[in-house]
């Protein structure tokens, strides 16, 4: 049997990147939109530590900030693996404004469009899906990282209000700069002993301010990152998502499709990382003969290849099975999440030694990914969250191990 044409090699293994035409056309999109518009912005807002908000609006004009939201609100209306074609080819180019646009998109939209109500989707998701609001998650607190069921911020019902105080940090769109506070948050506080709620957090109400601005971060800095300060936030009732005491729930079903879209930063950060360490290696020369000869290169080369394509396959695997309303998917949510973010990080140290001297200096794209790829194995669940969860979830069930 004569092997396949090249083009239909293509065809096959892009199936499960593109699964279908739209799917094709998306990635086609993005990739001229990113060569256009991302990259030639994104050493510059990394260097001054800024978020482009006009960009960020033009992503809404497109409509790739509602891409998993319903299309009565606003949306295009995709599946998962829709969201993570857009995180891993912004990251390809931009991290830190990549993670702006998760936290808006995924963090907040597909959030409020899975546990919300009619009238707060109808009320705010349009605003969301074009950009005209910018929004967030506040779950993290200074004193209160994975443990959240120890969080201390409260909401205490007051009649048809909620009085909500505490202080939520590391929020990735917490303000578009150091003096503007963003639209509107979901923010989790307790409301009795181990019940969590989820509520809704707008600009302007009253004791809703921002507090410390994080600045000099070692990475992900086109991505605004601030403190949020509520002292007696009077939150209406009718801003609560779902019951009272879901909020573990929701918090839950929205950390699946976080983790796995934080993987597909990776894997972004990943493929521009090999691709500088290919053109790279075959341009510069050591001893007569493009460094690509040398044995020492061709391991990091291969081996970082191997890496990515296993991590890109496991991701786009996940993305396919993976439902945005249902609960019960973290074993490979925090799988692709664990492997992949160690993998983008191989990558960017792999490809700054490639480089030798050039690798480290900011005229090379490789030294801010490598500064990108380390919060990926801290934010959205640590490695070791990740090693805890997968234990326990395969402790309880082996036959999630597969095989057989």
């Amino acid at each position: 049997m004569s092997n396949p044409a090249p083009a239909a090699r293509i065809a096959s293994a892009s199936s499960l990147f593109h699964p279908t035409e739209e799917h094709a056309l998306l990635d086609e999109t993005l990739r001229a939109f990113v060569e256009r518009e991302v990259e030639p912005q994104a050493a510059e807002h990394d260097r001054s530590e800024a978020f482009n908000h006009i960009l960020f609006r033009k992503l809404g004009d497109l409509g790739f900030l509602g891409v998993t939201i319903p299309e009565r609100f606003g949306g295009a209306g995709l599946d998962a693996v829709a969201a993570v074609q857009l995180m891993e080819v912004l990251s390809t180019s931009d991290p830190g404004f990549g993670l702006a646009v998760l936290a808006h998109s995924i963090l907040f939209a597909q959030n409020l469009a899975v546990n919300g109500n009619d009238e707060q989707r109808g009320r705010i998701l349009p605003k969301a899906s074009s950009g005209e609001w910018i929004g967030g998650m506040c779950m993290t607190e200074p004193e209160v990282g994975t443990d959240v069921i120890a969080m201390r911020t409260t909401a205490v019902r007051e009649g048809e209000h909620y009085r909500l105080n505490g202080t939520k940090t590391f929020i990735t769109n917490g303000g578009i700069d150091a003096e503007t506070l963003g639209d509107v948050f979901i923010v989790y506080a307790a409301t009795g002993e181990r019940s969590i709620s989820s509520f809704l957090v707008e600009k302007g109400m009253p004791g809703f301010c921002l507090g410390q601005k994080w600045t000099d971060k070692l990475g992900m800095r086109a991505s605004f990152t601030a403190e949020l300060v509520f002292e007696d936030v009077q939150v209406p009732v009718a801003n609560r998502l779902g019951k009272e005491g879901e909020g573990t729930i929701h918090m839950m079903r929205n950390l699946e499709i976080e983790r796995l879209t934080l993987a597909a930063q990776a894997l972004g950060i990943a493929e521009r990382c090999l691709r500088v360490m290919v053109e790279y290696a075959s341009e510069r020369k050591s001893f007569g003969v493009p460094i690509r000869e040398h044995g020492q290169i061709q391991r990091h080369i291969a081996e970082c290849f191997a890496e990515y394509r296993a991590a890109r396959t496991y991701v786009y695997d996940t993305a396919r099975r993976l439902s945005l309303t249902e609960t019960g998917q973290r074993l490979d949510a925090d799988g692709t999440k664990l492997f992949a973010s160690q993998a983008a990080k191989r990558a960017a140290d792999a490809a700054m030694q490639v480089l030798g001297g050039n690798g480290y200096m900011g005229e090379y794209v490789v030294q801010r990914l490598w500064r990108d790829a380390k919060l990926l194995e801290i934010g959205g669940g640590t490695l070791e969250a990740h090693h805890k969860n997968i234990t326990k979830d395969l402790s309880r069930d082996a036959s999630l191990l597969g095989g057989g």
